[in-house]
C-alpha cells in the first residue's frame, strides 16, 4: 500500500511558506507526512514509543531543512522523509531490539479460531528471529519493498543505491528468509517452496 507521488515543486512552495512563518503550511506537511513517517518507523522498529520518537525526529530535521529546500534538486519530501526515517530505524535497531513485527508480517489464511491466530503468531515471531538476522541494508530493502509496498525505483532513492542493487537486496533478503526458515515449514504450516511476506 503506497501513497501517492507528491508533486516536488507543490512541497518545495510548502516548505518555503512553512519557512516565512506560515502556520497554515506546517499543519498541511505535518498532517501530510508525519502518519506516513511514524508507519515507516513502527514497521521497522515495532514499538510505538520508538516510532513516535523516530517520527518526531525526522519531521524536526524536515522543518530545519525546509529554509535551504531545493527543488530542483531531485529527491521529493516523501522520499527524503523515508530516507531520514529509515537510518534513524538502523540506527536504533542496532542497539536494541525490538519485541515483534508489524501485523503486515502475518500469513492470513483466512481461518478463524484460536487454531489460526497461534499458528500466526508462531509465523510472526519465526519470521521476526529470521528477519533480525538479515544484514541492516537487506532488512531494510525487504520491509519497504514487501511492507511499505515501494516501488524499485523510491527504494533506490531512498537507499541511495541503484534500482538494480534494489533487486538484489530484496531478492537476497527472501532467500535468507527462506533458508532461515526452512527447517520450521512443516510446523509453521507453509505448503508452498517460498517464504510469504506481503506485496501489498
Amino acid at each position: 500500500m503506497t501513497q501517492s507521488q507528491t508533486d516536488p515543486a507543490a512541497e518545495a512552495a510548502l516548505l518555503e511558506a512553512y519557512a516565512a512563518g506560515d502556520t497554515a503550511a506546517a499543519q498541511s506537511l505535518a498532517r501530510r507526512y508525519t502518519p506516513l513517517v511514524f508507519a515507516h518507523a513502527f514497521r521497522m522498529l515495532n514499538d510505538r514509543a520508538e516510532a513516535e520518537d523516530v517520527a518526531q525526529d525526522a519531521m524536526l530535521r524536515l522543518w530545519r531543512q525546509a529554509p535551504g529546500w531545493d527543488a530542483e534538486g531531485g529527491a521529493s519530501v516523501r522520499t527524503w522523509l523515508y530516507r531520514v526515517t529509515a537510518n534513524l530505524c538502523i540506527d536504533r535497531l542496532r542497539k536494541t531490539r525490538p519485541e515483534g513485527l508489524p501485523e503486515e508480517f502475518e500469513l492470513a489464511d483466512g481461518t478463524p479460531g484460536v487454531e489460526a491466530q497461534m499458528q500466526n503468531a508462531a509465523r510472526r515471531l519465526a519470521l521476526e528471529e529470521a528477519l533480525m538476522q538479515l544484514p541492516d541494508r537487506q532488512r531494510q530493502a525487504v520491509v519497504l519493498r514487501h511492507i511499505d509496498g515501494l516501488g524499485n525505483t523510491e527504494i533506490a532513492q531512498i537507499m541511495d543505491i541503484g534500482p538494480r542493487a534494489v533487486e538484489s537486496l530484496t531478492a537476497r533478503g527472501k532467500r535468507a528468509l527462506t533458508a532461515l526458515l526452512s527447517g520450521q515449514r512443516k510446523d509453521l504450516g507453509y505448503t508452498d517452496d517460498t517464504v510469504q511476506t506481503s506485496d501489498h
